[in-house]
């Protein structure tokens, strides 16, 4: 069991590498958005409806106070009340409108990409997952991908609305006043520049804090599965300390992200400002001077100030761009590992048919009950990812057993004893020779089948959260009850019987109840 994060990193590679711009990042998301893109489309035009009746307010204002107040109308004070009402439930409700227009259609897109997550992970190859953290792989079905769908619930939505939102208001700033307007937009320039600062500073960030949130999950994973050997071994604190480090690198990367993006938002909200204040002071001496009317300046600031949180809001919707965009590399990071392609193969032939009949698709010949038994006919192997010049772990093994025979494989530790029982239900594929089972070479028989001929007890027992029936039975879908008890009496496990309701007790995780 690791205590450290030492260990090459699966994504190191693709830290070092040219990241692609966040943009190109997330567009991989649109098969998982075109299913539902008429409900987001509708959902961001109600959104942008919602948005800009926000800026018929200060219009309404206008002529609030060049009209009724000026002529000292209060009937006409009241409509216009009542009008300033109308807009703000209007805008309310359409807010409330795109929400219900988005939760459904987003629950089934997340649904969609842990599902394609789930079924890869199980095609790919055993090797894929000896070279990456349990860790890693948990932090991009959940974290991960909880953040795509924050993404596409609101800054997918919100950098079009708000965009559509700032064109509208400085279209009806010129109008009102052109003069001012020209104030107003000054800050414009230094605003994409430190924009285009932050937004390569923060994907950097954002990358390295979910990759160390992946491996502090790794370290936290082995800690509870482990409990009993830390604490028989007395390992309780350097396991403590190394969780320390970790959570320190995670806390120090999440300062730094929250820097950037306080020094971002302290400018973006600063610079707007000091345009408002500059505004504010012009437009007051040109009241002074019966240049602009009193109503004119007050509809020109209230439209200023509602265009406030469209612009404030760039840093943080950029946040969570770039983090979005660093969550999808790394999911496609998974779903871009390569499976073999006799899997691939083997899923197109049995889609939907029945186990029997994908049995019959595989193979034309049937594995006979006896004949030639299991061969091992100079067969060699060396992982995947071994250096070059290291030596094969198994080199030209030759093995016949019989039917009925027993066989002993006896070796020092790390011989290959292990990865030679892989070979034969093919968890691992051999580099050089053939496995045949009477007579048939397993490689031209599909996995399936292989795996209903060949039962592997593995040196680690598993337990899964289910009920001790369905751990024993596990493998065997068309087990009787009397298959059970047989298996249960050949474990000399009579004790299951004795559990509080017997063979449907539910096992914790790893059997940690039992």
């Amino acid at each position: 069991m690791s205590t450290t994060s030492e260990v090459p990193h699966p994504t190191d590679g693709a830290e070092r590498a040219p990241r692609r711009s966040a943009v190109r990042s997330l567009l991989r998301l649109l098969p998982y958005v075109r299913p539902v893109r008429a409900r987001l489309g509708t959902a961001a035009v109600v959104a942008v409806v919602a948005s800009c009746l926000g800026l018929v307010i200060p219009l309404a204002l206008k002529w609030i106070v060049d009209g009724p107040v000026a002529d000292r109308d209060p009937s006409g004070v009241w409509l216009g009340g009542g009008m300033l009402l109308l807009l703000g439930v209007a805008e309310a409700g359409l807010f409330g409108l795109r929400r219900w227009l988005v939760a459904r259609p987003l629950a089934r897109v997340e649904a969609d990409m842990r599902r394609d997550l789930y079924r890869h992970l199980q095609r790919l190859p055993v090797s894929f997952h000896d070279r990456w953290p349990s860790g890693q792989l948990l932090s991009r079905a959940t974290t991960d991908l909880m953040l795509l769908r924050m993404f596409l619930a609101f800054p997918m939505t919100f950098l079009l609305v708000n965009g559509v939102t700032i064109v509208v208001g400085c279209v009806i700033l010129f109008i009102q006043q052109w003069g001012l307007g020209l104030v107003l937009l000054a800050p414009i320039v230094p605003i994409v520049v430190l924009c285009s600062i932050f937004e390569h500073r923060y994907s950097v960030a954002a990358r390295t804090s979910q990759d160390q949130i992946g491996d502090l999950t790794t370290v936290v994973e082995e800690s509870v599965l482990g409990i009993r050997i830390i604490k028989g071994f007395g390992r309780h604190r350097a396991q403590q300390r190394a969780f320390r480090a970790l959570s320190g690198r995670v806390r120090g990367t999440e300062l730094r992200k929250a820097g950037l993006l306080g020094w971002l938002w302290g400018l973006i909200t600063t610079l707007p400002e000091l345009a408002i204040a500059a505004a504010l002071v012009l437009g007051t001496v040109q009241v002074a001077d019966g240049v602009l009317s009193a109503g004119t300046l007050v509809a020109f600031l209230s439209t200023a100030l509602a265009l406030r949180w469209p612009v404030e809001s760039i840093g943080f919707l950029l946040a969570l761009s770039n983090e979005s965009a660093t969550a999808t590399d790394r999911l496609f990071e998974v779903l871009d590992a390569p499976v073999p392609e006799d899997v691939v193969a083997e899923a197109g032939a049995g889609r939907g048919v029945g186990a029997s009949e994908r049995v019959a698709h595989g193979s034309t010949e049937p594995v006979r009950p006896e004949g030639d038994g299991l061969r091992l006919d100079g067969v060699g192997f060396r992982y995947p990812d071994a250096p070059p010049h290291a030596p094969a772990v198994l080199r030209d093994v030759r093995l016949h057993v019989r039917p009925g025979e027993t066989m002993a494989l006896v070796g020092a530790t790390g011989s290959g004893k292990t990865t030679l029982t892989t070979l034969i239900p093919r968890l691992q594929e051999p580099t050089e020779g053939r496995i045949t089972l009477d007579g048939m070479d397993v490689t031209a028989l599909p996995r399936e089948r292989v795996r209903s001929l060949v039962a592997v007890a593995f040196e680690e027992a598993t337990l899964f959260s289910a009920t001790v029936g369905e751990n024993v039975l596990m493998g065997a879908e068309d087990a009787t009850e009397d298959d059970l008890a047989r298996a249960l009496e050949v474990a000399q496990a009579g004790f299951v019987h004795e559990l509080p309701e017997g063979t449907r007790t539910q096992v914790g995780e790893q059997g940690l109840s039992l």
